[in-house]
């Protein structure tokens, strides 16, 4: 989802005060105590995110890092917001001797609804590239591997955006494309250094 949390606040009481059972009641049974929401739910958001001050839950959703945590332990009180979507990974692949490899982010957030012309549209743009490119017996996650992820983006017309980085550089090269220099290719010495003096 890709609006805010919805927030049953008589439910978040009846929670605290014990009529309902956390966890959609997988712990009953057990002498586990009394729900405590600031060591059970305030306390473990990943972000901290959420506040409960004076009887009340409040949650700041642009901090919200979407773990559904706190919803997973009060399924009765918070409930995921109605701008529901899909994220598509492309790329997954478990080769013996590595093992699992989860699939790189391609689009983090997409609306669907029927007739799924939005996945379809980014599907076959990924497929007529991995039908043109990929050598013998090579699956996709090895084609944007040996290609590159950037190429991919070029392909399905999706642009760059922080989600989808892996992991920050760790060598000290950048690449740069003729069309993405505002000044161009041709760059007077001269000109440069009076810029930059030693």
């Amino acid at each position: 989802w890709k609006d805010d949390i919805k927030i049953e606040a008589d439910a978040v009481t009846k929670y605290v005060g014990g009529e309902i059972a956390p966890h959609g009641g997988a712990h009953s049974g057990g002498n586990w105590g009394a729900f405590d929401i600031q060591k059970e739910v305030i306390d473990l958001c990943p972000t901290k995110c959420m506040k409960y001050e004076g009887g009340k839950l409040s949650i700041d959703n642009t901090e919200c890092a979407r773990c559904m945590h706190c919803i997973n332990i009060m399924p009765s009180a918070l409930h995921i917001g109605d701008g529901r979507g899909a994220s598509m990974l492309v790329g997954a692949k478990a080769p013996i001797l590595d093992g699992a490899q989860m699939g790189s982010l391609l689009v983090p957030f997409i609306n669907v609804g029927r007739p799924y012309d939005e996945i379809e549209d980014v599907v076959d743009n990924i497929a007529d590239w991995w039908m043109e490119k990929e050598k013998n017996r090579e699956r996709l996650g090895e084609l944007i591997k040996r290609q590159g992820f950037q190429t991919l983006l070029e392909v399905t017309g999706i642009e760059a955006v922080p989600e989808h980085v892996k992991e920050p550089w760790t060598n000290s090269y950048i690449f740069w494309k003729e069309e993405g220099v505002p000044s161009g290719w041709d760059r007077a010495p001269r000109e440069f250094r009076e810029l930059h003096l030693r």
